[in-house]
């Protein structure tokens, strides 16, 4: 199989594209063709080990001290089981799905080997096979964190909001029956925003969203620049602070800030599960929860991806295609 290997850390030119041995399914497991995977902000991250403030040092226990310890990147799938192991039963072969490889890494190759009990799904029947690759890395980032504080009545601001985990908490938020959503991305992409559900916008460049006197019951930052010490004036009481990007200072003191909020102060959520998934697919069939693509590459443009996804200005997903 051809698959995007890097075998060192460092900039785009590290990716290679490479022939390696197809893998094979162990009893438990499928072996699914991959049709489609996206180029994200995690693989950004893991390829450079640009790490948010703080946590450069779990990097090496994680990523690899030295050299990469996974040298396929992909932290999402969409594509077709081939061929499945004795004892798996959910799926079978020819079956369309979707979801996170084991480990969340190994999405950028033709083949892969995923558990039965990952958090996979069948895919939905009414968005294409390809783009439904692009609902999986926000969206069931997004279901995990409204898992913790859900907007089902609230006012929720989503710092962040154009790409692709801002896009799906606002329609997650919009499908979760929040009273209002408000946007905070550049002018350029308020359109895209608001035509995903959101009542309101605020342009990052123009106005400071903590300046304005208004609160929120959630705040979710997509960015990493709202930590709840610039934000906890503008959260209403026993609120929620999600931060999906966020540095160790506020991995250590969100037990601490949760008190002081009376409400949830979180950076971390529980795993994910095919439940959480299945959930997804139902949204994106009910027309719900819509792909938001912004660029489509071929495997063969591997590097071009990687160079796209640093420049920090993508909105929704980027679609890696096979």
């Amino acid at each position: 199989m051809r698959a995007a290997v890097y075998r060192e850390f460092g900039g785009p030119e590290v990716v290679r594209v490479e022939q390696l041995p197809d893998p094979t399914p162990g009893p438990t497991e499928l072996l699914v063709r991959v049709r489609a995977s996206t180029v994200s902000i995690a693989d950004y991250r893991t390829r450079s080990k640009d790490l948010p403030p703080g946590l450069g040092f779990f990097g090496p226990l994680v990523l690899g001290a030295f050299r990469p310890r996974r040298r396929v990147l992909g932290a999402d799938f969409s594509g077709v089981v081939e061929q499945i192991g004795s004892q798996v039963t959910r799926f079978a072969p020819g079956d369309k799905v979707i979801g996170l490889p084991d480990g969340n890494v190994g999405g950028h190759a033709e083949l892969l080997v995923v558990s039965e009990g990952a958090t996979i799904a069948h895919a939905p029947t009414t968005v294409p096979l390809d783009d439904a690759a692009s609902l999986v890395f926000g969206g069931i980032t997004m279901a995990k964190f409204f898992g913790l504080a859900s907007p089902a009545g609230k006012r929720v601001l989503v710092n962040g909001a154009s790409g692709a985990t801002g896009t799906a908490a606002v329609q997650l938020a919009v499908a979760m029956g929040a009273t209002e959503v408000t946007g905070v991305s550049s002018a350029g992409n308020h359109a895209l925003v608001r035509s995903l559900g959101a009542t309101d916008m605020i342009d990052y460049a123009d106005v400071d969203f903590t300046s304005t006197g208004r609160q929120w019951d959630i705040i979710v930052d997509c960015v990493g620049n709202a930590p709840y010490r610039r934000v906890a004036g503008s959260v209403a009481p026993a609120g929620a602070v999600l931060l999906v990007v966020g540095s160790l200072r506020s991995m250590l003191t969100a037990r601490r800030d949760s008190r002081r909020l009376g409400g949830v102060v979180a950076m971390l959520t529980t795993a994910s599960t095919a439940s959480d998934m299945k959930w997804l697919v139902e949204l994106a069939d009910a027309g719900r929860f819509v792909p938001v693509i912004d660029r489509r590459y071929t495997l063969d443009e591997i590097v071009e991806a990687h160079r796209y996804v640093g420049e920090f200005r993508k909105r929704g997903a980027l679609l890696l295609t096979f």
